[in-house]
């Protein structure tokens, strides 16, 4: 695995950046992939078996960018809604592909029984460059509070407001990377003045509960799962996962709303984000896209089980 640069190359150490440094690393970002072709495409093409939405659009310099949300066909008020998100950070591939995997091979399954909601990439600008900010160098996953910095998180929050409080589980699909190392945690504690600390990256699926409302039988329903397609995270030495003390096999806690994250948008009482690696040897892109959408039927499973 890469080491992380001694100092990142924009800013200077110890002093937040400007608009000046944000316009410099805005500079260096390019277009590797193709929302509409990758993502637009596949979305339009389960528009025969599920209702399509466009719940956003968000507008950075000559770029547009659609946000569109998969909702099932028989929606019943009189049933739970399960809200599934993706692409929160648009660099973290399997949870839009896992996402979309889970609506076509697996939603189905759940017609009359649930109503599925589903924003299988967040940030689509993030996905196209392969990155964990938006244009304005701003983390989408730290900014789901009111009056939001974010647009990607604005959006998503105004189409989950009418449901909030109806929904049983939220599901968030994420990846740890080794760029999260490289480049990510450096580039985060240049923005904002601090040092950088040198970490680890987990070898395997982990999950994050929410630490102000655990549910352990729930994420270990959901690990269980997993742990048929792909291997489980260890804890390290110090029995943490980046950082956090692990619970049970696998799972670590945040207190969810406290750090803006994409997990606290609904009062659901089961909550999870999903963390795979993808540059583990022991995984494939196919394993990875798997695991996510294992977990959503896993995670959904449980929760009509524990009403």
């Amino acid at each position: 695995m890469n080491t992380a640069p001694a100092f990142y190359p924009i800013g200077t150490p110890g002093t937040p950046w400007g608009d000046a440094e944000r316009n410099q690393w805005l500079s260096h970002q390019t277009r590797h992939r193709s929302y509409e072709s990758e993502v637009l495409s596949k979305i339009e093409g389960l528009g025969s078996r599920f209702d399509v939405e466009e719940y956003g659009r968000l507008e950075y310099g000559d770029e547009s960018f659609p946000l569109l949300a998969i909702r099932s066909q028989d929606w019943n008020d009189e049933l739970p809604v399960v809200l599934v998100t993706g692409g929160v950070h648009g660099y973290e591939t399997s949870g839009v592909h896992g996402a979309l995997q889970f609506v076509d091979q697996h939603a189905a399954g759940y017609a009359g029984r649930v109503n599925l909601l589903v924003a299988p990439c967040v940030s689509p600008w993030g996905y196209e460059r392969i990155h964990r900010w938006n244009p304005n160098a701003i983390d989408p996953n730290r900014s789901f509070y009111e009056d939001s910095p974010a647009g990607e998180s604005a959006a998503l929050m105004r189409l989950v407001a009418p449901v909030r409080d109806r929904v049983l589980m939220h599901i968030d699909l994420h990846e740890t990377t080794d760029t999260d190392e490289t480049e990510f945690r450096p580039a985060l504690a240049a923005r904002d003045g601090k040092p950088f600390t040198p970490g680890g990256i987990p070898d395997g699926f982990y999950l994050v509960d929410d630490s102000e409302n655990p549910q352990p039988e729930f994420q270990q329903a959901v690990i269980a799962a997993v742990e048929k397609v792909t291997h489980i995270a260890p804890a390290d030495d110090n029995g943490e996962i980046i950082g956090s003390p692990v619970v049970a096999s696998g799972v670590i806690e945040y207190p969810l709303k406290q750090l803006g994250l994409c997990a606290s948008v609904t009062n659901a009482k089961y909550k999870t984000t999903t963390e795979v690696y993808p540059d583990s040897p022991r995984a494939t892109p196919e394993q990875c896209n798997g695991a996510q959408a294992v977990a959503v039927c896993a995670a959904i499973d449980y929760a009509l089980a524990h009403r």
